[in-house]
């Protein structure tokens, strides 16, 4: 099993907007086959962190997921992330146990 986080850190005061339209889009993308699973919030550490985390069976089915996308909803999607995101970064890990 492959676990994706895609980790954003939010611009000041901009994490409850967020959190509400990855929860919106959360029906919307797994259409296009982007799987989150869970969304998570910083309890501790850098604040206005929140991790989008999504699993698939291998990394070609993760690849698979990322190339069947739907690129114009994808763009509507993004385009109302982005002004909340000061930076962010992907982390891919295999699960072993």
């Amino acid at each position: 099993m492959i676990v994706v986080r895609d980790i954003f850190q939010l611009h000041f005061g901009k994490a409850q907007e967020a959190i509400a339209l990855f929860k919106e889009f959360r029906t919307v993308l797994r259409e296009d086959g982007f799987q989150i699973e869970r969304i998570l919030t910083d309890v501790t550490g850098t604040y206005y962190t929140v991790v989008v985390e999504s699993r698939y069976p291998s990394l070609s089915a993760y690849e698979t997921s990322r190339s069947g996308r739907n690129p114009e909803k994808w763009q509507e999607t993004y385009s109302r992330i982005v002004p909340l995101v000061r930076e962010g970064r992907r982390e891919i890990f295999q699960e072993v146990a």
